[in-house]
């Protein structure tokens, strides 16, 4: 059990959910149902802690988890998605002037936010990730070094300009050691995690999740990097209120950081005194509905095999009852879901199987996937977890 607050090393937090049993990584699909039903499972404890309203998992243990190319999170197939990076990207170009310039990423996936960056601004690319691997369907050129392991400060000597990291300080037990070296680089940064507010205040309970220790609020994003000795210049929602996005620089002398997004402590806290029995609730609605579609003899999708669906589907009793998980990325087709077994299917099997209910994982694609499925002639009901 971790003793200590991630971000600010108290010992002072309390327990507000306990989940016995969850699948160690969900973006971690198998080769066959039986290795799927077999896949390592994880305990969450969250607990909040009182001094910065940073929430973590106090049983993580990183000792269970292991990112390598089987490890497949890309979100880049959907349209929606795109046009979300594609506008960040010339964003973050625009205020940084971001042109002729040597971009580092950290947690760089198969490079496809790394490419924009340096093809919208003519920029040269240095990638980070343990998962990469140098073949395939990933992205190559020669604007971009792929480093195919982790980030650590014998890089930090690097000659860089910008540093970027997506949807990775949450998967780290010390995020802080990140953002020392990190530090080191000398150079201004951009961050971007899940937001703690969307699973909280907004119950987007799905997001709950063992390969994330680390759920950060605004408040306990802007006094890790504080801490870690930079200077918070902008924090913002972002992706319909789900992500949380961070740019610091280094500052030598006292941090001046006044960063205030409207969240305060004991709105935070009003929030968890409810929590529990308000994720109780939902897993007991959703529970009846999908036993309900079950005794009609309906046909049951879900849509989106990513960290959402493969919660959803273990959350729930739905072995039995639904069959398959539609994700549009050919990555996964034909993989089992961790826990639970369900097929990965592309949509266009949808034309065959004749699903009457396809429940959508993300609001953010409900659009999308509602013009797939018409593109398909197809009509069934579409529902929102």
């Amino acid at each position: 059990m971790i003793e200590k607050c991630p971000v600010c090393a108290s010992r002072d937090f309390f327990e507000f959910l306990h989940i016995p049993r969850v699948p160690v990584l969900c973006n971690r699909l198998w080769d066959t149902y039986e290795e799927a039903l077999a896949a390592p499972q994880g305990e969450v404890c969250l607990v909040f802690c009182r001094v910065c309203t940073h929430i973590f998992n106090q049983a993580f243990d990183s000792s269970l988890i292991q990112y390598d190319p089987a490890y497949e999170n890309s979100l880049f197939f959907s349209p929606r998605f795109q046009r979300y990076a594609e506008s960040l990207a010339v964003a973050l170009i625009e205020r940084y002037d971001l042109r002729g310039k040597t971009i580092l990423e950290i947690g760089s996936g198969t490079g496809e936010f790394l490419q924009m960056l340096c093809e919208f601004g003519d920029n040269h690319g240095l990638g980070f990730d343990p998962s990469y691997e140098p073949a395939g369907e990933q992205v190559t050129g020669r604007r971009i070094e792929f480093t195919p392991g982790l980030f650590s400060r014998a890089h930090a000597k690097r000659d860089v300009d910008f540093v970027c990291c997506r949807h990775v300080l949450e998967h780290l037990d010390a995020p802080a050691e990140l953002l020392d070296d990190v530090l080191l680089v000398g150079a201004p940064v951009f961050f971007e995690v899940p937001d703690a507010l969307y699973t909280i205040r907004d119950l987007g309970v799905w997001d709950i999740i063992y390969e994330h220790i680390s759920y950060f609020t605004s408040l306990s994003l802007v006094e890790i990097f504080k801490r870690s000795g930079f200077d918070v210049l902008r924090i913002d929602s972002a992706f319909g209120g789900q992500f949380l996005t961070v740019e610091a620089k280094p500052e030598n002398g006292p941090i001046r950081s006044m960063i205030d997004d409207g969240v305060n402590r004991g709105d935070v806290e009003t929030w968890l005194a409810d929590f529990s029995e308000h994720y109780h609730q939902r897993l007991n609605f959703w529970g009846q509905k999908i036993s309900k579609l079950g005794t009609g003899h309906h046909k049951t999708v879900v849509w989106g095999a990513g960290s959402k669906g493969v919660t959803f589907l273990n959350a729930l009793p739905t072995r039995n009852l639904i069959e398959y998980i539609v994700d549009i990325n050919p990555r996964k087709t034909g993989q089992y879901v961790p826990g639970t077994g369900q097929q990965v299917v592309l949509p266009e099997f949808l034309s065959e199987y004749r699903a009457d209910c396809v429940i959508v994982m993300n609001a953010n694609y409900q659009d999308e996937i509602q013009e797939r499925v018409s593109q398909l002639g197809l009509t069934p009901e579409l529902v929102v977890a």
